[in-house]
């Protein structure tokens, strides 16, 4: 068991009548990228704050690096960094005085080579004198990381850090999160991204409070059945009408202006059967192409799909 640094065992979260996580079980291993995944209200932020202490379980236990996170806050908050979605940075501090106020919330004294190094590495150093007011939002989210990390924890938990941040503040925080992965440090984070979902080495699928699947993301994709073709035509709504047509469809999602077609092997079509289907129904088509399976389109089968796919569901790394 000591290489578990997160325990999560039957536990359930009620909100008066509504069940925000049920029983719910899951371990993450230390020094592994662990992610919840899941869209709004599927139970990430609750099951973060039980893990963090700041919600009680209504039935089930919970551990981190040991530690009860209620019962033994104090522990769990010297090793443990905490990132949630709306990081409380000090608009009217500098880059400086922010790291310095948090180093001195958790009691280290002397953090000055810590705040030094993890401004290099966030390449905020030539900023530090700037009013945290005056950041743009990837460099806010940077700051807020450094402010985690000051007190060098053992663990760090982040709750949807890149939400709302453009595509190469994005990139860059995941930078930083890889190069501390490979420190040992243990990651879990919750996020809507199945992009970023990727690059963990498993995760757990979420859906109102409920565990779909848990795996390492290559072996969830694997387990959906059958190909999937992407498809882009217009109107979109004919064309998703004409494709549960086809023989050998299974499901046919939209995302954004693509079409993801699951065909049944056994009786797949070719693309260019497709594209003609299309065409004769008289849609203006733009591609079909046949594509990987994606994180998305696993979330999505495992969602409107009643039987359960072959995933492991206790939550114990393999």
């Amino acid at each position: 068991m000591n290489d578990l640094a997160i325990t999560f065992d039957r536990v359930t979260r009620r909100f008066g009548a509504v069940e925000a996580v049920r029983d719910l079980s899951f371990e993450v291993r230390r020094g592994e990228m662990f992610g919840l995944i899941g869209p709004d209200g599927a139970g990430k932020t609750t099951t973060i704050r039980l893990l963090c202490g700041l919600l009680r379980p209504g039935a089930g236990t919970i551990r981190v690096l040991g530690s009860d996170p209620v019962r033994q806050h104090g522990a769990l908050t010297r090793s443990v960094g905490y990132l949630s979605q709306r990081f409380s940075l000090y608009g009217d501090l500098s880059i400086d005085e922010n790291i310095a106020f948090f180093a001195e919330i958790h009691g280290v004294g002397a953090y000055q080579a810590t705040r030094d190094r993890l401004l290099e590495m966030t390449q905020l150093a030539p900023f530090r004198d700037r009013l945290a007011d005056r950041l743009s939002g990837g460099m806010k989210q940077k700051l807020a990381l450094a402010c985690t990390l000051v007190h060098e924890p053992e663990a760090i938990i982040l709750d949807e850090p890149t939400t709302g941040v453009d595509p190469v503040s994005r990139r860059e925080f995941w930078k930083l999160l890889s190069e501390f992965l490979s420190q040992g440090m243990t990651i879990l984070m919750a996020t809507p991204y199945l992009d970023e979902a990727e690059r963990c080495s498993r995760v757990a699928l979420l859906d109102r409070g409920r565990l779909l699947a848990i795996d390492t993301p290559g072996r969830l994709r694997a387990l959906l059945p059958g190909v999937i073709l992407e498809v882009i035509a217009q109107p979109q709504r004919a064309a998703l009408d004409a494709l549960a047509r086809v023989p050998g469809v299974i499901e046919a999602q939209t995302f954004g202006e693509r079409i993801h077609v699951r065909l049944s092997a056994e009786r797949e079509p070719e693309a260019d059967q497709v594209l003609a289907l299309l065409a004769r129904a008289g849609l203006a088509v733009t591609s079909v192409r046949r594509v990987p399976s994606s994180l998305e389109d696993v979330f999505i089968s495992r969602v409107t799909t009643p039987a359960p796919m072959e995933a492991p569901q206790q939550g114990r790394p393999a």
